[in-house]
């Protein structure tokens, strides 16, 4: 296996991050920018604001795959910097949007080439050996946790100059790191290698039905379908919970999510460097999701803020679960395939992304008064039975060959 050559690595890093911070600029701008578009007030916008969000979730839902599909066709090189120029656009588009459905329009644009994680995680895998490549994807993820923390505050103090700013500041970006990348960016997947475009596969239905082919793709599918389980649980429920059970407000639930990030981030950076190489991956994945696991159990019985920052730290640790099976995951795919198996993650997280949060509300809702930790006990059971599985898995992953 090659080593990357030193520019590339750096661009997919700042594309990936542009795409976190894009999406944390927007997310307390979005709201007051619908409401003075339509001019319905705070409870008619937020219902148009949560079409939005389902809109942005869809596209990278069924894009991802397709994104994957033709890297592993046409190159990776073309295809990310086409999908960073989408989401330029997509941005260009939000900040001259006159009506409802131009904003519409631009969020189903940025979703759909925001998947472009999936052709960028394949590059990131073709490049790296298979002892770098956990480093690699905690690196990406630690990159993504920071872009997507100081993006809010960033685009809080830009919306308050003009609620068009913030959109503006992210479209620079996107190009500038299109114009970075056209000149620095070398393509991976040499021609040898590349494959047909399948459309059967290249798809979310065809995505998801490529982890089921195999014993470990399984377990691995169920094992990022649960940590994103509890992500998804942890956006719907953490504050009307904490609000609840503790009484807290803005500032407390602002302090706890942020620290959240911040850890995430250290261990995506630190742990994962030192703890994944001496573990191996399966092992770290297993310990990562029983991190979690116990991380959510304390969110679940918490009756005192001690037991809430004691599952953040847990939980934090159990970062060190994601890059271990995205390295899985790379692990089996040959090297004309890396797209696809990362466009079938990308549908399983897109997936998750919107059914965990609906049944995370719904078990609070009707569980509130009953058992009003319903919702992180659910996920405490998905890590639980994602740790029993992994324990399944080949030490040597085989490479599964295409259909």
């Amino acid at each position: 296996m090659k080593a990357a050559r030193s520019p590339s690595l750096p661009f997919l890093l700042i594309t990936l991050g542009i795409d976190a911070l894009g999406i944390g600029l927007i997310v307390p701008i979005t709201p007051a920018l619908v409401e003075q578009i339509s001019g319905l007030g705070p409870a008619g916008a937020s219902y148009w604001q949560g079409w939005l969000v389902a809109t942005f979730a869809a596209a990278q839902l069924f894009c991802g795959p397709i994104i994957g599909g033709i890297s592993d066709r046409y190159g990776r090189r073309p295809t990310i910097l086409i999908s960073v120029a989408g989401i330029g656009l997509g941005y260009v588009l939000l900040a001259w949007a006159p009506t409802l459905f131009w904003i519409f329009i631009a969020r189903l644009a940025a979703g759909a080439t925001a998947a472009n994680a999936s052709a960028a995680n394949a590059y990131i895998a073709d490049i790296s050996s298979p002892e770098e490549r956990a480093k690699r994807f905690g690196l990406t993820g630690a990159i993504w946790g920071a872009a997507f923390i100081l993006g809010p505050a960033v685009g809080g103090q830009l919306g308050a100059i003009s609620l068009r700013l913030p959109f503006i500041a992210a479209a620079a970006l996107a190009f500038l790191n299109l114009l970075y990348g056209f000149f620095v960016l070398p393509e991976s997947l040499p021609r040898e290698r590349r494959r047909a475009l399948n459309w059967r596969r290249a798809n979310v239905f065809g995505s998801l039905a490529l982890l089921v082919r195999d014993a470990d793709l399984r377990r691995l599918g169920i094992a990022w379908s649960a940590m994103w389980f509890g992500v998804g649980v942890q956006q719907a429920v953490f504050v009307l919970y904490t609000s609840e059970r503790l009484g807290w407000g803005v500032a407390q639930n602002g302090t706890a999510l942020g620290l959240v990030g911040l850890l995430q981030v250290a261990v995506q950076l630190v742990l994962v460097r030192r703890l994944v190489p001496y573990l191996g991956e399966r092992r770290s994945l297993i310990l990562g999701n029983l991190a979690s696991a116990c991380g959510y159990a304390l969110y679940g019985i918490a009756d005192r803020p001690a037991l809430i920052f004691a599952g953040i730290a847990l939980q934090s640790c159990g970062a060190i679960a994601s890059p271990s099976v995205q390295s899985l995951i790379a692990a089996h795919a040959g090297p004309e395939r890396q797209g696809e198996m990362q466009g079938a993650l990308a549908s399983v997280q897109g997936l998750t992304a919107i059914v965990a949060p609906l049944l995370g509300a719904f078990l609070f809702a009707r569980l509130a008064h009953v058992l009003p930790g319903a919702a992180f006990f659910t996920a405490t059971a998905m890590f639980v039975l994602s740790a029993f599985l992994a324990q399944g898995l080949r030490t040597r992953a085989r490479v599964i060959e295409p259909v």
